[in-house]
Order: C-alpha cells, then sequence, then structure tokens
C-alpha cells in the first residue's frame, strides 16, 4: 500500500501542532500532575485535539496519551498511536528534548511515523515505502560496531542507577529526555542505538519503530522478541533499538 497520502498528513499534523506551539514557552509552563504522576500542560492537550482533528479518517482508529481510550480501536486495521509532547517534563524544565510524536499502526505493523522536536528544529518523517528523511543540524555517525557508539539513555533510569552497569564500556552514553526523540536519533543514525529496560507505553513508541524500520534498524522487545501493536494494555515491558550496523553488537551485550 501506498503511504504517501499518509505521509502528507503527519507533516501537516506537526505543522499544525508547530502552530499550536507558538503560544507556549519551554521553560515558562505550567503543569499538574496526572493520576500516575506524570506531568501534563494545556499543550499537551491541545496539540492532541488538533492532531485527531487532522490525523484519523473514518474507520480509523487513534490511541493517544492524552486522549480518553476508546476500544473501538482494537477492531480497526489502521490506527493513530500519536503522543502530543513526548517528554512533557522536559519541555516543562526547558530541556530541548522533546517532540511531537505520530505513528501509524497498519495490520498490526507500524508502516508510518513522523517525529518534530521544536526546540531544535529536527524533523524526522518516514513510511515503509519511502524510507526515511531527516531534516535538522545532526550529522550522522555511521558507526560500525559499539566502539566509540552514541548510545541514547534515558535521565530518570541513568539517576536510578538502571545505567550503571554499562559505565566504563567503550560506548557513550547519552543522556536525554523523551523516548520518541531518542528512536528517532537513532532511525536517523544521530544515535547509534537506544534502549529501555523499564515499561513504557505504545504510544512512547510507535512513531520511533516506524521510523526505525523505515530505515532498516532493528526494533523489539527488551527480550528479543517483535512487539505486537494496539494492545489492549498499551504498555511494553521495555525496547531496544538500533541501526542494522550495530544490530549484533547489541544484541549481543544485552541478549547474550
Amino acid at each position: 500500500m501506498d503511504h504517501v497520502s499518509d505521509l502528507e498528513r503527519i507533516n501537516a499534523a506537526l505543522d499544525a501542532a508547530l502552530v499550536v506551539l507558538e503560544d507556549f514557552t519551554p521553560g515558562r509552563i505550567a503543569a499538574r500532575r496526572k493520576a500516575g504522576g506524570s506531568p501534563v500542560t494545556e499543550a499537551d492537550e491541545l496539540v492532541d485535539a488538533e492532531m485527531r482533528r487532522i490525523l484519523p479518517e473514518p474507520g480509523e482508529g487513534w490511541l493517544s496519551e492524552e486522549s480518553v481510550d476508546d476500544s473501538d480501536r482494537l477492531g480497526r486495521d489502521r490506527v493513530w498511536i500519536v503522543d502530543p509532547i513526548d517528554g512533557t517534563l522536559e519541555f516543562v524544565q526547558g530541556l530541548p528534548e522533546w517532540c511531537v510524536s505520530i505513528g501509524l499502526i497498519e495490520y498490526g505493523r507500524p508502516v508510518a511515523g513522523g517525529i518534530h522536536n521544536p526546540a531544535t528544529g529536527e524533523r524526522i518523517v518516514g513510511t515503509s515505502d519511502t524510507g526515511l528523511k531527516y531534516e535538522g543540524p545532526n550529522p550522522v555517525s555511521g558507526r560500525t560496531g559499539l566502539d566509540g557508539a552514541r548510545v541514547g539513555a534515558s535521565r530518570s533510569e541513568i539517576k536510578r542507577g538502571e545505567w550503571d552497569r554499562f559505565e566504563g564500556g567503550p560506548f557513550e552514553i547519552v543522556p536525554m529526555g523523551s523516548v520518541a526523540y531518542k528512536l528517532a536519533l537513532t532511525a536517523a543514525g544521530i544515535l547509534d542505538a537506544t534502549w529501555t529496560l523499564a515499561p513504557k507505553n505504545e504510544w512512547d513508541l510507535a512513531a520511533g519503530v516506524a521510523l526505525i524500520e523505515a530505515a532498516g534498524g532493528w526494533a523489539v522487545l527488551k527480550d528479543g522478541t517483535p512487539p505486537t501493536w494496539n494492545n489492549k494494555d498499551p504498555l511494553v515491558p521495555g525496547f531496544i533499538a538500533t541501526t542494522a550496523a550495530l544490530q549484533p553488537d547489541v544484541e549481543k551485550l544485552l541478549l547474550a
């Protein structure tokens, strides 16, 4: 199936999100805590509403961190899985490590994705049949092994000591917010790999995994099995993603 029109919708939704976000200044934003303790802002909710206006067509499902979940999506062949702002904590703190994240699942596979980081001006979009496109200032790494590689790591996981066992290894640990942003940078080859061994949600991952696959990279659950999508419970028990070149080394490091 040709996903060019899907990519057009993704770009339109990202453009619309940027217009909404012009009214907010990162680092100077009021936030409240949701039931689980994570922050949410007015910007999250407004971007969510704008993307829901643009993205789903009749017959398509919707799963978003900031929308009330509707089980109707479980019977849909095509489902948009989005996070209006992935990295809301960094958005509130004024760190340039957050993004708008859009993924499209078709018959259980991630087939199109797009992320835009307004703080850095980076946009990374791609589909299963058009490949990947990166717009931004960062150079591609080009590493073919873990020696000297740059691996994106969650700041909170580092603080909890979950990356201590990797300290002193052959690769650089790059602390960074937003799971979707780390995945997108890995898809573009700016990071060489990223992994989280803590649970995440489908909306954290769908866009980034679509981009990883569009680029020919490797993305699996923390036990090495392929992920499934549009599940009744969207919680995912950890994730690993790399460029194709680093797959053998990362597989050996984490799954051997």
